[in-house]
């Protein structure tokens, strides 16, 4: 029977917070010897974890690679052969696994798609998505699971008819999603469900390609068609579908629970429309969902922040500490939604800064304040200490979120 692995160092939180470990890393030891996981494997990495180091290794990526393949050596190197062997493969096509200038090459393709001028025009489908699984709630009344009944449909809805995707089939994507980023599965579990993941969006690619439509995938292949072969074509759908629901779904998800327990924040948010964009940054700041990103690997012989690190070492990036740091923001282990707007890296930085934080910072914009002005006396269902969280998850949040008002 296997054993379900503990939590890396930089995955771990209590529960909004990042543990007190690595505060003191942050002033102790800044960059230190840690473990990087993949399923339950565990291989050795350095953690970086104060902000300006953080922001370093995310800004040059010429001396740290994103490379999908060199991540996959690093577990091949940690496990046997035939544990190798079940590896998931590393995912053709998938932007944040590409070094440039492949990554350059995608990214150029994708970045007029993700424009701020291009998501506003969204606004009014986002705003009516909203409104109607608000109304659902209203009408079937309390209480509902915030995440099953507004968290998770809304994005999901979006990101579909952005690229394409039947929402029908949301209730798989959504599966395998969840057992893509749940990093306690099994190696054999995590390859199985990213051939299926691959295998279903090989067939909605196969689709485009014989009868283009109107939506993102349909777009890349009538504008790159020639230039994009189909595996890559797959890979940047996939990735896409992945990260354009589950990011922004578990924001929604886990923000609502950190304003419900700080209640005069919430207020402040329901009540001042003036300070959504501030407070939209300051809970992507304060809660950082996404703990480290890809896992890095230096390219040659680099120094960061006094610590040698030797070409071919491993580098996780603990993205929540690096938000934490006083660098970047006084009293930052306090939550302020009046709080100046910061440089803060939870979208991460430099040339794989979030290709969707435009959408992403919208559907924030538009959600938060008419959940909270519908239902004024939004509570929890049940006590704080039953909401279960996604502990082992890529991408921090909670599974469940029952709610009344």
């Amino acid at each position: 029977m296997s054993r379900t692995p503990p939590v890396p160092l930089h995955m771990q939180r209590t529960p909004f917070d990042p543990i007190t470990d690595l505060a003191r890393l942050r002033t102790e030891a800044p960059v230190s010897l840690a473990e990087a996981p993949m399923g339950p494997v565990r291989f050795p990495a350095w953690l970086v974890t104060r902000y300006d180091d953080v922001r370093e290794v995310l800004g040059d990526a010429i001396r740290f690679s994103n490379s999908g393949q060199a991540v996959r050596a690093h577990v091949a190197a940690a496990v046997d052969e035939e544990t190798a062997a079940r590896l998931p493969l590393a995912a053709q096509g998938s932007l944040i696994g590409y070094d440039p200038p492949d990554h350059t090459r995608l990214r150029r393709m994708l970045t007029p798609k993700f424009t701020v001028k291009r998501m506003r025009r969204l606004q009014p489908r986002i705003e009516a998505i909203v409104t109607e699984h608000l109304d659902v709630m209203q009408d079937n009344g309390g209480p509902v699971d915030l995440v099953q009944a507004f968290a998770l449909p809304v994005p999901s809805l979006v990101i579909c008819e952005l690229l394409g995707v039947p929402y029908a089939d949301r209730a798989d994507f959504q599966r395998r999603s969840n057992a893509q980023l749940d990093l306690s599965q099994s190696l054999e579990d995590r390859r199985a469900v990213f051939e299926e993941s691959r295998a279903y969006m090989a067939e909605l690619v196969r689709r485009q390609r014989s009868d283009p439509g109107d939506d993102l995938l349909g777009a890349l292949v009538r504008e790159h068609g020639d230039e994009l072969p189909d595996e890559e074509l797959i890979g940047l759908g996939g990735l896409l579908l992945l990260a354009g629901h589950e990011t922004t779904a578990n924001m929604l998800a886990l923000g609502a629970l950190l304003l419900l327990r700080h209640p005069d924040q919430l207020a402040l948010l329901r009540d001042d429309p003036g300070i959504v964009d501030q407070a939209v940054e300051e809970l992507m700041r304060y809660l950082t969902i996404v703990h480290s990103g890809v896992i890095r690997t230096a390219t040659q012989d680099v120094t960061i922040g006094g610590k040698p690190i030797k070409a071919g070492d491993a580098i996780v990036c603990s993205l929540p500490s690096a938000n934490r740091d006083q660098a970047l923001a006084d009293e930052p282990d306090v939550l302020d939604l009046t709080r100046k707007p910061t440089s803060h890296v939870a979208f991460g930085h430099g040339i794989h800064h979030c290709l969707g934080a435009p959408l992403a910072r919208m559907e924030m914009r538009i959600a938060y304040p008419a959940l909270l002005r519908r239902f004024p006396a939004l509570r929890l269902a049940v006590p704080f200490e039953e909401v279960p969280f996604r502990t082992y998850s890529a991408v921090y949040g909670v599974r469940s979120l029952p709610v009344a008002w």
